[in-house]
């Protein structure tokens, strides 16, 4: 024992003083963004206390960023980081001292944040609408721009860059506070402007970029439209309004239509029409402005012939502050005459006379009897009177009744208004003595006027008696006539004598005139009878053109003679023409007008004092009317055109002069007034019959080009003009916002669609074709519609970036291609370009995975875009696909990038069979029991990878070899004892080594089987590996004893295996239940048997002994086995050995011993010298067993198969990991290490049997002065209870 310490004794010491592997202290590291490739990233550095040479490398998915120097570990930058796609990496950094195994951890990589990206407007497009009544300080928009930077690089602030239309006040109208409110400054005004554009800078807090301090920033636009709000009261059209309409229509007759429109454009309000004016017999559609008659028209009712009203438009809807929106016009409606009243008579005398009282029917008046003819009756005041006006008021006087014949009325003939006389026809008639009375009636018959046409006057006459002498006359009537308005004292007869026969008194005359009445107006001589104008005012011959009085002769018996005065009124131009009615004439446009000029005049008819003449005066409209001369009719020349007028209400002022043919020749004058509605009769036209523009492309928003065109139209509404694009190619790309640049002139302002980018290069033609059309619309119907053709051409710019064109390159390893192996190709849409190509970065892969930097320098990029091979090692096995990052560079590029896409080329490598398959390490310990192995059990595995692909790597297993070498290190072939079934696996393939025959349970050591890998392809490679497959003999089978039938241990099995897992940590290999035959080594009655074998993973098996101290350690599961039915633990029955195994041993024991003989004497001095140590050691062992549980035992290699150790002092394995590095001592003699472990007692505690106590003390050793330290100290900590005693469990010798 002591020379196998020796032995050791290097090896232990090599194991603590061995070199020690290197360490990172280093978790993670912090690297900018802004890292340009090529700078330093950071450093690695790990720790290696024997100041090894160390080398570093990095791999895992995400090492594709940085490159490492291998010997400093310095870590540069090989492609771009960004934060903001990834704030962390997490690398794996390795480093290998030469000695060690490489050691690796995982290193996390923060990505340090730089102020790389500008803010972003988010929610795009910004637009909003906005009342025009907004108050100050109201918030209209809230943008919100984002920027994913971090600390103040991502505070983001708002300023107002532009405003559109860009002035002084607008620039001030809008201000943005910090949280991106956009607040209102100022007064919006819809009529002033309906539109704003707002251009908004976003700007981050500035942050380093590049050791810059750098602010970064952006910008958009708001799109701000006004809406429109009911603030301006609404406005009449074609003012002033006038119409006729005659008296006694139907209810219902429209007169005319007035139309008012809401101001406020935007919001075209409903209006609502009423009539302000009380108790006027007119009506108005409150929705369409049509006013019609709502009451009976009686034109002699009314103050005038003329009728105001006054007409209020009404929005309606309350206008923001709160009251009624209205404007208030006035229309004059002309209500005329029409004949519906009869003449009636009046008791009275022009011009006192009162229409308004009522009508008389009865009259008196007195005559003398016998009263020449023609002579009027007295005292007879009768006015006719006809309120209707001008021809409508003729009317005939005739007399109807039994004394009808004897006078005559006069005038016969009335227009209006005139005196009515009864004048004597029959004088004979007339006589006192036949009747003192007569009566008459005076019928007025409107010859007109047939359903209502007559007023009857009954005349009472009383008749006054005479003399029979009267002076006489010599003529019975004088017919004298005088000029109107002849001054007084003017005479119109010198004398007219009467002769009376009576002398003296009797026969002197006196001459007056009668009735009394004339005398106002005219005056006699009363001796010469000469006849003279009194009062000249009063000779009107308008009013009366003939006067009858009776001039009187008066004798001195007062008996008289008369004769009658016929005093015609000769006419005297002093009568200007009156016009009747007024002219105010509405008509549309494009139509001809007709009207009558009527006018009167009183002087008397049928000569030219009467005669009327008409003539249209020179004027600004004079040539467009002609008039006829004596009719008065007049019309236009040709249809009016409210385009020709410059008056902004459409009117035209004819002035016609009504004339007569009198001395001096009298005139009145008449203003015609014509309103010529306007109608949308004039098409919008283009200024150009053609227009082109051009736009550079990638412009949106870009103002292109204004079109403009005109309305001939007068009013606003119909000359509005609005431009829109007709549905075409390419019209959606463009916006045209119409604007008033004048009265009827309006612009088109074509500009791109803000959300339209055109793209040069993608136009098959570099030209739109647009059609703009311009429309007016009048309120009520469509007016035509012009368009004009508007070329649009699109200017190239540099601002296209290239595309290239790739496909996968195949390119074999091993350097069997040389030279130009692809040539790249790109293209650039833009119509002047230079293109080169540039390497970013090289990626190699191997299947999914990177394969690091192996493959950087395998291929150049040329600028040209040839591909290159640059090396003769490339490996399809270190890397089978490359990835060359590129991209194509416009040098001519003039706006936007100019770079293409980052490409990724790929190039293929092909495979060569140029590796040999590899086997991978095996780690595990391959342990069989014969005994309970059957056939095609599998035992071992091998797994084996060849870089290879295809049928290249594609891998065969096949066993070579079978060797048994035993416990003393004796080989034994073998041949179909396994074999092997390949199955492959990813990236690898397994080989299953299952048993192919039956397996020797006596048999003891490991199987070392011999494995070949051989790839499928020419030419071929193979590799061999060696497999240790340990076996369990059947000295392990343990024996347990149960106390229960074989049916209830197998119903319990499961039970039991755990039970015994649990305590063991092992696995459980039962090789048979049955019922037990021979008892006679045992103290108890058992009835069955379990044999099974406890074995470890690490190839190590439990002993009878160990399993003993296991359960006993283990009070619950020894409870439960006893409960089970578990007795005795014993050693398993071990088949006996042949007559030549007894041979093969007699002949090794002989070998053994001599052996062992020279050992004994060479070492017999030292063995004595070390027993004592040994007595000493034990003691030592006694005083820890007192303290230590089993469980707590010091654990050291165990040999498979065996119960030994390989260090002095190590206890059982006892289910405790084996560390796979440690040498197991196969080759040792197993006779060397000796168990510390052993018992000299192996117990199954049980429960408490008082009657065991006597067989305890039976129990007896065979030479206690022999009793071993280790056993007494065991006695010493013997359990409390009873149990019991197997005698057939071995003690091994301390």
């Amino acid at each position: 024992m002591a020379w196998r310490s020796l032995v050791l004794l290097p090896f232990l010491l090599a194991a603590v003083s061995g070199n020690t592997a290197p360490f990172f202290n280093m978790s993670f590291v912090y690297v900018p963004e802004d890292l340009e490739l090529g700078q330093h990233a950071f450093q690695l550095t790990a720790i290696d206390f024997d100041g090894d040479s160390l080398t570093y490398s990095i791999s895992g998915p995400e090492s594709f960023y940085f490159s490492v120097d291998a010997q400093t570990g310095n870590v540069t930058l090989r492609n771009s980081l960004d934060r903001e796609h990834q704030a962390r990496l997490t690398i794996t950094v390795r480093v290998f001292d030469g000695m060690n195994d490489a050691v690796s951890r995982k290193l996390a990589i923060i990505v340090e944040d730089r102020n790389d990206n500008a803010p972003v407007f988010q929610h795009l497009p910004y637009e909003t609408f906005v009342p025009e009544n907004t108050k100050l300080g109201s918030i209209i928009y809230t943008v919100f721009a984002n920027d994913i930077d971090t600390g103040n690089a991502s505070k983001v602030s708002y300023s107002i860059e532009e405003v559109i239309p860009d002035n002084t006040k607008n620039r001030w109208l809008f201000y943005i506070l910090a949280n991106g409110n956009v607040v209102l400054n100022g007064s919006l005004d819809y009529a002033k402007n309906t539109f704003y554009q707002l251009k908004i800078l976003a700007k981050d807090g500035g942050g380093m970029l590049h050791n810059v301090l750098t602010f970064q920033n952006s910008s958009t636009y708001l799109s701000v439209t006004i809406l429109d709000e009911p603030n301006l009261d609404p406005r009449f059209l074609n003012e002033p309004y006038s119409s006729s309409v005659p008296e006694n229509c139907a209810l219902g007759t429209t007169v005319l239509t007035v139309t008012a429109m809401d101001r406020d454009t935007g919001v075209n309000d409903n209006i609502s029409y009423s009539i302000t004016n009380a108790s006027v017999p007119f009506a108005i559609s409150s929705t369409t402005g049509t006013i019609t008659v709502s009451g009976l028209l009686d034109r002699e009712q009314l103050p005038g012939e003329e009728v105001l009203l006054e007409v209020t438009a009404r929005e309606m809807h309350l206008d923001i502050h709160g009251k009624v929106a209205l404007a208030r016009t006035l229309v004059t409606v002309t209500v005329t005459d029409v004949n519906d009243n009869k003449p009636q008579f009046y008791h009275c005398s022009l011009p006192s006379c009162n229409f308004s009282t009522g009508a008389q029917n009865n009259f008196r008046g007195n005559i003398i009897e016998h009263s020449s003819s023609r002579l009027p009756v007295s005292n007879l005041s009768i006015v006719a009177h006809d309120p209707d006006k001008s021809i409508n008021s003729n009317y005939e006087l005739y007399l109807q009744g039994p004394n009808a014949s004897a006078f005559t009325v006069s005038p016969a003939k009335i227009v209006g208004t005139g005196e009515v006389q009864l004048l004597v026809q029959d004088p004979s008639s007339v006589d006192y003595e036949i009747s003192h009375i007569m009566v008459v009636q005076i019928i007025a018959n409107d010859m007109g006027n047939p359903a209502d046409c007559c007023s009857t006057a009954t005349v009472t006459i009383s008749l006054i008696d005479s003399n029979d002498h009267i002076p006489e006359f010599p003529q019975n009537t004088y017919n004298l006539s005088v000029v109107e308005g002849s001054p007084a004292g003017t005479i119109i007869s010198p004398n007219i004598t009467a002769y009376d026969p009576d002398s003296g008194v009797l026969g002197q005359i006196t001459y007056q005139l009668l009735p009394e009445s004339i005398r106002k107006i005219f005056m006699v001589n009363a001796t010469t009878g000469a006849v003279l104008v009194q009062n000249g005012s009063l000779l009107d011959r308008e009013t009366r053109s003939i006067y009858y009085a009776n001039l009187q002769a008066k004798d001195g018996g007062n008996l008289v003679g008369t004769t009658v005065l016929e005093i015609t009124v000769l006419d005297y131009n002093d009568m200007a023409p009156i016009v009747t009615g007024s002219y105010f004439i509405s008509v549309e446009e494009g139509l001809n007008i007709r009207t009558q000029i009527q006018a009167i005049d009183n002087d008397e008819p049928g000569n030219l004092n009467s005669k009327l003449g008409f003539k249209i005066l020179p004027g600004p409209f004079s040539n467009n009317f002609t008039i006829n001369a004596s009719t008065g009719e007049m019309h236009s020349k040709e249809p009016l055109d409210r385009e020709a007028l410059e008056d902004e209400q459409g009117q035209m002022v004819v002035t016609v002069k009504v004339y007569d043919h009198g001395t001096p020749q009298l005139s009145t004058l008449v203003n015609v007034t014509i309103t010529v509605g306007d109608t949308n009769d004039n098409a919008p036209m283009f200024l150009k019959q053609f227009y082109e523009f051009s736009v550079f492309e990638d412009s949106p928003e870009s103002f292109v080009g204004m079109v403009e065109a005109t309305d001939a139209d007068q009013t606003d509404i119909n000359s509005r003009i609005s431009f829109l694009l007709q549905r075409g190619s390419g019209s959606s790309n463009f916006l045209i916002r119409s604007s008033r640049l004048g009265p009827g002139h309006y612009g088109g302002q074509l500009s791109v669609d803000t959300n339209m980018s055109l793209d040069y290069d993608t136009l098959q033609q570099k030209l739109f074709s647009l059609v703009v059309l311009a429309d007016n619309t009048a309120a009520e119907n469509v007016g035509d519609t012009a368009s004009v053709s508007v070329v649009v051409h699109i200017l190239d710019i540099n601002d296209e970036p290239p595309t290239v064109s790739l496909q996968d390159v195949h390119i074999s390893e091993n350097g069997t291609q040389q030279g130009l192996v692809y040539t790249l190709v790109a293209s650039d849409p833009d119509t002047n370009h230079s293109l080169v190509f540039e390497e970013l970065a090289v990626t190699c892969f191997k299947g999914a995975s990177s394969a690091g930097e192996v493959c950087w320098d395998w291929f150049v990029l040329a600028p040209n875009g040839s591909v290159l091979v640059n090396s003769s090692d490339i490996d399809y096995e270190l890397c089978d696909r490359v990835v060359l990052t590129l991209r194509a560079e416009d040098l001519y590029t003039e706006r936007g990038n100019r770079y293409s896409q980052n490409e990724t080329l790929r190039i293929l490598i092909t495979d060569v069979n140029d590796n040999t398959p590899l086997f991978l390490p095996i780690v595990e310990t391959f342990v069989v029991v014969p005994e309970i192995s059957p056939v095609d059990l599998q035992v071992a595995t091998v797994k084996a990878t060849d870089a290879d692909s295809g049928l290249k790597g594609t891998i065969t297993f096949s066993i070579v070899s079978v060797v048994l070498v035993d416990d003393k290190g004796v080989s034994r072939p073998f041949e179909n004892l396994f074999k092997v079934v390949t199955t492959p696996e990813q990236d690898s393939y397994v080989g299953s080594i299952q048993v192919a025959s039956n397996l020797d349970g006596s048999l003891k050591g490991q199987y070392q089987v011999t494995v070949e890998a051989q790839d499928r392809e020419a030419p071929v490679h193979t590799a061999q590996t060696v497999l240790n497959i340990f076996a369990v003999d059947q000295s392990y089978r343990i024996r347990l004893q149960f106390m229960t039938t074989v049916d209830e241990v197998q119903s319990n099995s499961e039970n039991i295996k755990v039970a015994l897992t649990t305590a063991t940590k092992a696995g459980v290999y039962v090789v048979a239940i049955r019922t037990i035959e021979d008892t006679r080594a045992a103290q108890v009655k058992a009835k069955s048997v379990m044999e099974a074998y406890f074995v470890y993973s690490n190839g190590t098996a439990l002993d009878v002994n160990q399993l003993s101290v296991l359960i006993q350690s283990n009070p619950l599961v020894l409870a439960e086995l006893v409960n089970l039915g578990l007795a005795v633990i014993g050693p398993g029955e071990v088949a006996k050995p042949t007559r030549e195994t007894e041979l093969i041993g007699i002949i090794a024991g002989l070998a053994a011993f001599l052996l062992i003989f020279i050992l004994v004497i060479t070492l017999v001095l030292i063995l004595t010298t070390r027993s004592y140590k040994r007595k000493l050691s034990a003691m030592k062992a006694l005083k820890v067993a007192t303290t230590f549980s089993p469980a707590m035992a010091q654990q050291g290699a165990g040999i498979p198969g065996t119960n030994q150790y390989n260090a002095e002092g190590a206890n059982p394995m006892l289910n405790l990991s084996l560390n796979p590095s440690h040498d197991l001592g196969f080759h040792e003699d197993s006779s060397s290490v000796a168990s510390m472990n052993s018992l000299d007692e192996n117990t199954v505690n049980a429960p408490g049997d008082n009657n065991l106590k006597a067989k305890q003390g039976k129990t007896q050793l065979t030479d206690p002065t022999d009793e071993e330290v280790l056993v007494a100290a065991l006695n010493m900590k013997e359990p409390t209870k009873t149990a019991y005693i197997n005698t057939t469990f071995t003690t091994t010798d301390l």
